[in-house]
């Protein structure tokens, strides 16, 4: 460092050894306390990620912890159709006021600010970016033990976003065996790997269907190849979930905190000891 060093890199064109690596994070709300974030991805569209969200959100606050959602996927948002939450967001001079569901589980989402939950977000991508930005710095969030971050399919601009600008704590990578013989859960896990992002392991959705009569299980969409894939990459299964009909009407009816938790009960354990 020289003599005449300011010490701010950011106007500085020198490359030194003490130059400080630019940050890209945002600014949290001033009455936001959140201990833990956890982004929920998957490497493409379908796989149930909202479902595993939502289930994760529940099961942790089951366990007695202050859970969250933060509703990143801007364009095709289902996170408060989980919960049955059509109430607007209000703001006060502070900032913008999260929707709480029927247990507390406190939740911002861009369908709970348009007039319709059926109305289309028609925004590009730099506008969808700072709209989550907005939901991490603009909303008052309290005391949050872990938040959960629901992340749009794929690698694009809002999962860079959200990597960049929110303090990630780790990612949970949602997959189902259709999924595993292609490179999509590659590009997901390189992603993470490339920001420097934890990964805590794999979920795989869709895992299996179990015959309510026999109890005889089916793998439907074809033999799982997760085990080698966790392998390669030295990741764990966390959790493997069924197809269950009860769970997606649950869904579709608003009511996941009466969903089945035994599925991602092992999963929330782990998690609750981060």
């Amino acid at each position: 460092m020289s003599a005449s060093c300011s010490g701010n890199c950011s106007s500085c064109g020198e490359s030194c050894s003490d130059r400080k690596a630019e940050s890209f994070l945002a600014e949290p709300n001033a009455h936001s306390n959140v201990k833990k974030v956890i982004a929920v991805m998957s490497g493409k569209g379908g796989v149930g990620k909202s479902t595993v969200t939502a289930m994760l959100a529940v099961a942790l606050a089951k366990l007695g912890r202050k859970t969250a959602v933060l509703d990143a996927d801007i364009t095709g948002p289902s996170i408060p159709k989980a919960f049955g939450l059509k109430t607007q967001i209000v703001g006060s001079d502070d900032g913008m006021l999260p929707a709480e569901t029927r247990d507390g589980i406190k939740v911002m989402s861009i369908n709970l600010l348009l007039p319709e939950e059926t109305d289309p977000v028609l925004w590009r991508g730099p506008v969808v970016a700072g709209a989550v930005k907005q939901f991490w710095s603009d909303v008052c969030w309290g005391d949050v033990d872990y938040m959960f971050v629901d992340m749009p399919p794929g690698t694009g601009d809002v999962a860079l976003t959200v990597f960049q600008s929110l303090p990630i704590d780790g990612v949970i990578l949602v997959t189902s065996p259709q999924d595993l013989v292609s490179m999509i859960v590659s590009k997901a896990v390189k992603m993470a790997q490339m920001m420097h992002i934890p990964i805590y392991g794999f979920v795989e959705n869709y895992s299996y269907f179990q015959c309510p009569d026999c109890g005889k299980r089916y793998e439907i969409f074809g033999k799982s190849k997760l085990d080698e894939v966790a392998l390669a990459y030295g990741l764990p299964v966390l959790a493997r979930l069924p197809i269950d009909p009860e769970t997606a009407k649950l869904f579709d009816e608003g009511r996941m905190e009466e969903v089945n938790l035994e599925p991602v009960a092992a999963a929330a354990t782990i998690l609750s000891r981060t």
